[in-house]
């Protein structure tokens, strides 16, 4: 298990036990009413807590799509704060705001397109958002806005002495300015004056006025420890900027689910954090993590999304430093204006989840993702970051991994023991011990002396590699990518300057400046075939440890008081580390062809807009059942944030799987978007075939299932690509409305066409399948058997079973001839399975391009068909004619689920006579198979029943 000790809670994290020590309460915050100005895409407004007199700007901005961003920050910092760049795909396009209405407490805002409006309360500070007369959202309705300002650390005698002197002369000066009106001034005078001095005057405010905002609220913040220094085991941290932290409380009426914000080994359904530590976003390397709790693990995705029957809202808190979310259920702790509404809306008390996000330092900046529906969350919020890149075919069919393939015969050996036992694959992979001494782009010379016969080999058929290219650079003079490294300065820095070194596979390791673009495209650079000695085209990249991972640092990761490019510090940008590693990476590849070829890259660490650049997995699990089940809420949380390609390792990482737990895992994992197996070099052997006959049997059938469904995968991440929507997806989000499916997560949907419950509890008998849809049907994809939702139904299973069902009114395209791997598929024939609906409709899409180019973007060579199903017939048509791509791929077979007996059956194309189809005809199932309509996928055509 984890060791805990070597990971902080929030009690060990200075900022956010300070944060947490915040209760609920009049927030300190005012708005300055009169500071508001409104240009043609913004409202700004000044901040001041009263308590120190430091004043912030409120940005507000109505976005195209239903969203609007929230930008706090102080109005005069000592120095810049850290601002996310990178993540965003550009500047979101906005809307106009208008005031609608003020008084002299309250501004209201229209917040562009729709019925949306915002009520600015100005004392105490708060922020309701409003759909009509319906309250979305609240914004510091518990006061829990806390904005630590830069200020000059206070430790030293003369520093005390000239602050008392400088706080004397303002008094002296403020009793001149009085002179004239012999009144004395009251706290309120004293108070709206120090916040007038804080408004942009023609003259900068003075420097006595500036260093008093710096020292007022010093005194307070020094007591408390670990605000300039703080020690953890033997690391202590060194905060030259002292206490930065931000944090900010949001109140959601009416709704108590609640999801995202991964990673975490958690439920799909995020629990409330009250007596418990909130939950953490901060890459870290976490040796054999626990499951079902809200510890930090590799990957960050700061953004939350809320769900009842009426709106799925989301929250998207850009913000790159160590960061922890709680959220707390709450009736009784409603604010007045929720009460107020539970009595207007009449009937009891709604339930409300209130959301408190802290983060180490920058600024804030969040964006309200307004849905109403999970599509329309998705699609704004892939408007800002970015959709998931479309995999190469080959990506997403299944890949043979291990720490370590030993050598080249090892390589040949596995390659050929799947063509002997008939199993296909497409990739082989090589971890750290492939290269020379843990020095990356490179290969050991007696293990590996001929990586480009190796790849070659695996290039005639048809199949790939991946290599491990990890971010710490082994410290040595003779290795030609230190050297460079180092002379080109690209290395991260410790607080005093030096070139930043830690301990990791290699030994003593420098960690290259992934935020600096230089280093980047430097970097990327170096996957060209002529600086990657021995690669070629069918090589592809692993980007592990890069969290980043320090063996001996300070959480096994980077110190927070390393610096970066522009002297930002790496507590300002940790959690975008690992996303700058795999966009380096990925760039690379696609450099290296030209920019012909679409890259793959395999990353541990993720941040928001990682989708951009390959795919993600769940890191170092373990052989145990509660890891396979964890598999799917973990991809599913995922998926939910725009990270779509997403996998665990078949098998468990650590310890040796028994063979029922192997097998299980491969049923699961081949219907899960990533297909990989992996395993630690301390465990046993366990390619497909060792495990016995009967085994190997059942885990061939698993993965021919898997290359079967290729073309549905492929088209499914396509539409991912287009819409930000996910591939592998949670029940509620396509039955919004239906509350069962709410926490359901041990079954899921593949597109809106496939429902899927794999077995994974030990010496399982049966298992209970959930099929929502009022008045749907649903068709076992194995037996073919119809049947009606919503019901809960216990399927009994045996060691071949993998429950999957097909959505009445879908059109499903497979591939049945399953060959050694994808691209031996490419030309080969679709079967079409058209499972009817209730109203004895359906309807589905497909695809298809060369599966591995740019083309289908950059020429419009591709083919995205549409075939749909009423009134007896069966048409095919072009779903975009801007495509166009030839193939020689025909439809050999198509299969309706829910039909019955026709008398004959016509096929017609454009410009040729009717032909009659062979048919038969199941009356037990009623399932009709129209045989070899030989019609080219990239036809229109129809086929009527009659």
């Amino acid at each position: 298990a984890v060791d805990r000790s070597n990971f902080k809670t929030c009690d060990q994290s200075s900022f956010c036990k300070r944060q947490r020590n915040v209760k609920a309460g009049n927030s300190p915050y005012r708005a300055l009413l009169d500071s508001l100005q409104l240009s043609q895409d913004s409202m700004k407004i000044q901040l001041v807590n009263e308590a120190n007199k430091v004043p912030l700007l409120l940005e507000i901005y109505g976005l195209k799509g239903n969203m609007t961003r929230i930008r706090i920050n102080e109005l005069n910092p000592l120095k810049p704060r850290y601002e996310v760049p990178d993540v965003l795909v550009g500047d979101p396009p906005t809307t106009r705001l208008s005031v609608m209405g003020r008084d002299d407490n309250s501004v209201e805002l229209s917040l562009g397109e729709g019925t949306h409006k915002l009520i600015l309360t100005a004392k105490p500070f708060r922020m309701d958002l409003l759909e009509g007369r319906e309250l979305v959202l609240s914004v510091n309705s518990r006061g829990l806005l806390v904005f630590e300002h830069l200020r000059l650390k206070k430790d030293s005698f003369s520093d005390k002495v000239s602050s008392t002197v400088v706080s004397m002369w303002d008094r002296i000066k403020n009793l001149f300015s009085r002179e004239a009106s012999k009144e004395p001034a009251t706290k309120e005078e004293e108070a709206a004056e120090a916040s007038e001095s804080s408004l942009p005057t023609e003259q900068e405010s003075t420097e006595s006025e500036k260093s008093e905002e710096v020292f007022k609220e010093a005194e307070e913040a020094e007591e408390e420890p670990g605000t300039w220094e703080e020690t953890f085991k033997t690391h202590t941290d060194s905060k030259v900027n002292g206490p930065t932290s931000v944090g900010l409380d949001f109140s959601l009426p009416g709704v108590e689910n609640m999801y995202g914000i991964p990673e975490h080994a958690e439920n799909l359904r995020l629990r409330t954090t009250e007596g418990g530590d909130p939950y953490r976003l901060y890459n870290l390397d976490v040796f054999q993590y626990e499951l079902y709790n809200p510890m930090a693990l590799y990957g960050s995705v700061p953004v939350l999304l809320a769900h009842n029957a009426q709106r799925t809202l989301g929250i998207f808190w850009l913000n790159a430093a160590e960061t922890w979310v709680d959220i707390t259920s709450n009736t009784a702790g409603k604010t007045l204006i929720g009460k107020m509404l539970d009595y207007m809306q009449g009937g009891g008390e709604t339930p409300q989840t209130d959301v408190r996000w802290m983060s180490e330092s920058g600024i804030i900046d969040v964006f309200l993702l307004l849905g109403p529906s999970p599509n329309d969350v998705f699609r704004q919020y892939a408007s800002l970051t970015g959709t998931q890149a479309l995999p190469p075919l080959f990506a997403l069919a299944y890949h043979q991994s291990r720490w370590n393939y030993n050598d080249e015969d090892d390589v040949n050996a596995v390659d050929s023991g799947f063509d002997e036992h008939d199993i296909p694959y497409d990739v082989i992979w090589l971890d750290i011990e492939h290269a020379d001494g843990k020095r990356y782009f490179t290969w050991d010379p007696n293990k590996f002396p001929h990586p480009q016969e190796m790849l070659q080999r695996l290039a005639a058929k048809r199949r790939k590699m991946v290599s491990i290219v990890d971010p710490h650079i082994k410290v040595d003079s003779g290795y030609r990518v230190h050297s460079e490294i180092r002379s080109r300065d690209f290395y991260v820095k410790t607080k005093d300057g030096s070139d930043y070194e830690g301990w990791c596979w290699p030994g003593s390791a420098g960690y290259p400046d992934f935020t600096n673009p230089e280093m980047r495209a430097w970097w990327s650079s170096m996957f060209a075939y002529d600086q990657y000695e021995g690669s070629r085209e069918n090589l592809y990249t692993w980007n592990d440890m890069n969290e980043p991972s320090v063996f001996n640092g300070p959480e096994v990761t980077m110190h927070k008081d390393a610096v970066h490019k522009g002297g930002w510090e790496h507590r300002d940008v940790h959690n975008l580390y690992g996303l700058y590693v795999q966009m380096a990476t990925s760039l690379g590849q696609v450099q290296r062809s030209g920019g012909v070829e679409r890259p793959f890259v395999l990353t541990r660490a993720f941040f928001a807009g990682s989708q951009r650049y390959g795919a993600v997995w769940t890191g170092d699990n373990a052989a145990e059942w509660d890891h396979l089940k964890i598999s799917i809420p973990m991809c599913l949380s995922l998926g939910l944030v725009g990270i779509s390609f997403c996998g665990a390792d078949v098998g468990g990482f650590f310890k040796n799987p028994e063979p029922e737990l192997l097998v299980r895992w491969y049923q699961a994992g081949a219907y899960q978007p990533f297909f990989r197996a992996h395993a630690h070099v301390d465990t046993i052997r366990r390619e497909p075939w060792l495990f016995g006959e009967e085994n190997k049997v059942l885990i061939r059938d698993a993965i021919r299932q898997r290359y079967a469904l290729l073309p549905f995968w492929y088209t499914a991440f396509y539409h991912s690509y287009r819409t930000g929507q996910p591939v592998m997806r949670p029940l509620w989000v396509e039955y919004p409305q239906d509350a069962t499916t709410f926490s359901i997560d041990d079954q899921y949907l593949l597109g809106d066409a496939l429902l899927v419950h794999p077995v994974t509890a030990q010496g399982a008998r049966g298992v209970q399948v959930y099929l929502p849809g009022k008045g749907e049907v649903w068709y076992d994809v194995h037996t073919h058997q119809k049947l009606h939702a919503p019901q809960t139904l216990y399927l009994t299973v045996t060691m071949s079973s993998i429950p999957v069902y097909q959505r009445g009114g879908s059109i499903v395209a497979r591939k049945e001839r399953v060959r050694r791997s994808s691209d031996c598929m490419q030309n080969d024939p679709y079967t079409l399975y058209v499972a009817l609906g209730p109203q004895g409709t359906a309807k589905g899409d497909l695809f298809v391009d060369d599966g591995h180019t740019y083309n289908f973007e950059t020429k419009g060579q591709y083919l995205h068909r549409h075939f749909s199903f009423s009134g007896n017939t069966l048409t095919a048509s072009s779903a975009d004619p801007k495509g166009n791509y030839e193939t020689s791929a025909w439809i050999e077979r198509v299969v309706i689920l829910g039909a019955g007996k026709p008398a004959a059956v016509f096929l017609k194309q454009a410009g040729v006579a009717e032909t009659r189809l062979d048919f038969m005809h199941e009356a037990e199932t009623s399932v009709l198979t129209l045989r070899k309509p030989a019609v080219n996928i990239g036809a229109d055509w129809t086929i009527s029943l009659r």
